[in-house]
């Protein structure tokens, strides 16, 4: 098991290290010059030059890679161009946002999806089973943008429920949540509901049955761990595309998170922040799906012989 972690762990570092390499030269190669972003309008060659060398982009590239690698390794993110302030403190004031926004999705999503997926799993064919999946079915259809601007007009336009958009209280999170949540619950209502059928067919269950065991135990003990492995991964996957920002969700509602900031800052061509936040995305994905193979590592120990 252990030698599994630590090969999992240097995979890992070892895809942040393509992952930098392509955020670094993914900047340059766009066109523009991040100088003239850092220099007033109309300023001379020369001004315009200066910022360059101070930049450093007159170096080679594997110089200007090695620096932008020190200077992560430092905490340094380099300064964002459209707030005049360091990277790092701006992504710090947004990160939590976008997390607190990408837990309770989460949450709220394995509390309706779970149960809905074990009972529809083990009532197959019945209308509990019917019901489940036309809701799932119907969660996988709507698209963000449609569902977003659907609970807005509903639940604060029409009902004034709920305010439409900004970030003041809990009542606040309740729009957005639902919106990532539901289609995540019914993606998952589904894997668990397969997961639970074809358990429940296994002779070890039938076994179970003739011991006595209640229902209610084979489903929630005996069935879910066996289920688990790939809800667990889809969970992950969730999660990781949460935290590197949900750039819809976020926008619309007004919610000041990562996804809301990277749209922001390629829209005004914040070189260094666009850099970074491509940077930490694809290192929570990474780091995350390194975390959801250790787990299914536990559920499954086989998996470590893979």
């Amino acid at each position: 098991m252990l030698e599994y972690i630590l090969k999992r762990i240097g995979q890992t570092i070892f895809v942040l290290f393509i992952v930098s390499i392509f955020a670094f030269f993914l900047i340059r190669l766009a066109p523009g010059n991040p100088a003239l972003l850092m220099v007033p309008d109309g300023s001379s060659d020369e001004v315009i030059r200066a910022m360059e060398e101070k930049l450093g982009l007159h170096d080679p590239l594997y110089v200007q890679y090695f620096r932008y690698i020190s200077d992560i390794l430092h905490g340094d993110l380099g300064q964002s161009t459209q707030y005049q302030v360091p990277v790092a403190k701006i992504v710090a004031d947004r990160l939590p946002n976008t997390a607190l926004l990408a837990v309770a999705s989460v949450v709220v999503g394995l509390l309706i999806s779970i149960p809905l997926g074990i009972v529809a799993g083990s009532h197959r064919g019945t209308g509990v089973d019917f019901f489940a999946m036309f809701v799932a079915l119907l969660g996988q259809s709507f698209s963000p943008v449609w569902l977003s601007v659907f609970l807005m007009l509903v639940f604060a336009n029409v009902l004034g429920l709920l305010p439409a958009m900004g970030m003041g209280s809990w009542k606040n999170l309740i729009l957005p949540v639902a919106t990532l949540a539901y289609p995540m619950a019914a993606q998952i209502t589904r894997v668990a509901r397969s997961g639970i059928i074809d358990t429940l067919s296994e002779d070890y269950i039938t076994a179970t049955y003739a011991k006595g065991i209640s229902r209610f135990e084979v489903n929630w003990k005996y069935a879910l761990k066996n289920a688990l492995i790939p809800i667990v991964t889809l969970v992950g996957i969730t999660i990781g595309s949460f935290l590197s920002g949900t750039v819809i969700v976020e926008t619309v509602f007004g919610w000041s998170g990562i996804g809301q900031l990277m749209q922001q800052s390629v829209n005004v061509r914040d070189y260094a922040m666009v850099q970074s936040l491509i940077l930490i995305s694809a290192s929570l994905i990474a780091i995350i799906n390194m975390i959801v193979d250790i787990i299914n590592s536990f559920i499954d120990p086989r998996m470590t012989l893979s």
